[in-house]
């Protein structure tokens, strides 16, 4: 079970635990994303505390029992707090040594504020924040940047990148989702390292895309992808396919992927990866291949993996319902994922000018009881087996007729069912 965090009981635990080390002798300052959130107006999902205290003597001045050293090689140290207020992760000032794997620091240094500021990657995630003095304390020029509404590279943007390459990923998500811009030396340090992007494990590289594409700004993360060419190495199918177009916005498919994005309102996941896949996919020829690749490659979860194909699979009857046989149609609103489906479904027929009847069809359908959109089958092979009917190739074709007749009104209990099967078939049943 989920534990609910308290955002006021969260931020009362922050300042304790500044206010402890500071009694204690040491520095202590809110640090990165809580600083930055405030700054912007958002509520911080969570709060981080740099000090100069060592990792051992954090756990020295909270107690063995209330800190955990998961960290402790990076410096970095776990004070619990209540359930309300959850854990806080209390981290030493330090500077990175080399990132020889181009993801993580080979070793760190235990240093001051402003190195510790100067290691890290945006100038809007290097800043501090003292809540006993309501002081911000910026070494890197942060502050103006929020202002200004810029993701910049904390130095040389060439230099952070290249210490991490997940970092290209985060600019753009920072970028997207509190829709800012990328400073131009920052995007163009992405671009020349674009390709190095697969050297981040899948995992990560998939959960940057969760956040951005669940975002109400995914077409502006997509956009983003595109121009600093990580999408070109994230998803090379969709380069393949879309070629060209991905570097010009107005470009039939290109911008019809786009506006897809834009249209979708709170889509899970995989109904948001497959709005920015679905129309490269769909002129690649092997759309179902592609798919699979994709989710392979990315390591997506099996739900997530399902999800995909069955829109991919269900969309276009969906969008064609009112013209299609209805006992097909019911069976596929049956299935779980029936909502989102046809949601789907009417995002991709809006971009490309559909008919709405259909949709209208598929959600008044959606709306009946569930006894009535997809009753239990009137019969099963052990009743075609207990009428007599051998075991056989003929099972599966018989019961599908059979579903049919019943989705559409025209046999309505076991007993009839069975009568006309025995009518339909009598070769096939035992003298």
């Amino acid at each position: 079970m989920a534990v609910t965090i308290d955002p006021q009981a969260a931020r009362q635990f922050a300042v304790e635990v500044v206010r402890t080390l500071r009694d204690a002798g040491f520095e202590a300052l809110w640090a990165g994303g809580c600083v930055r959130d405030q700054l912007i107006g958002r509520e911080p999902k969570d709060y981080d505390v740099a000090t100069d205290a060592r990792p051992e003597q954090v756990r020295d001045v909270f107690g063995r029992q209330r800190s955990l050293p998961i960290g402790a090689a990076f410096g970095v140290i776990t004070v619990l707090g209540t359930r309300a207020s959850g854990p806080i992760e209390v981290a030493t000032f330090r500077s990175d040594a080399d990132y020889s794997d181009g993801r993580r620091p080979d070793g760190i240094v235990f240093t001051n504020a402003e190195n510790d500021a100067r290691r890290r990657d945006f100038t809007i995630n290097g800043l501090f924040f003292d809540p006993l003095e309501n002081r911000l304390i910026d070494y890197v020029g942060g502050r103006e940047d929020l202002q200004q509404g810029v993701i910049r590279a904390i130095g040389d943007a060439g230099e952070r990148i290249g210490e991490d390459k997940l970092r290209m990923l985060r600019a753009v998500r920072f970028a997207a989702t509190f829709d800012f811009s990328i400073d131009a030396s920052t995007a163009e340090a992405i671009r020349d390292s674009a390709a190095d992007i697969v050297i981040v494990s899948a995992e990560r590289i998939a959960e940057e895309l969760r956040r951005m594409l669940v975002h109400a700004h995914r077409r502006r993360a997509a956009e983003l992808l595109a121009e600093t060419r990580l999408l070109h190495h994230i998803l090379p199918e969709l380069a393949l396919s879309l070629g060209s177009s991905l570097d010009d916005r107005e470009a039939g498919p290109w911008r019809q992927t786009l506006d897809l994005l834009a249209s979708q309102v709170e889509p899970p996941f995989f109904s948001a990866l497959t709005g920015l896949c679905f129309f490269g996919l769909q002129r690649s020829g092997d759309a179902f291949t592609l798919a699979r690749a994709i989710a392979v490659r990315l390591k997506l979860t099996n739900a997530e993996s399902r999800g995909i194909e069955h829109l991919l699979k269900y969309e276009t009857p969906i969008r064609a319902a009112a013209t299609w046989p209805w006992p097909l149609i019911q069976r596929i609103l049956a299935l779980s994922r029936a909502a989102e489906l046809v949601q789907f479904a009417s995002d991709v027929s809006a971009i490309q000018n559909g008919d709405p009847e259909s949709i209208e069809f598929c959600r008044a359908k959606l709306a009946l009881p569930t006894d009535v959109l997809n009753p239990p089958p009137l019969i099963s092979g052990d009743d075609l087996r207990d009428a007599g009917l051998s075991p056989g190739p003929a099972f599966r074709d018989i019961l599908e007729q059979v579903r049919d007749l019943q989705l559409m009104g025209q046999l309505s209990d076991a007993g009839d069912a069975l009568q006309w099967v025995k009518e339909r078939w009598p070769e096939l049943f035992s003298p």
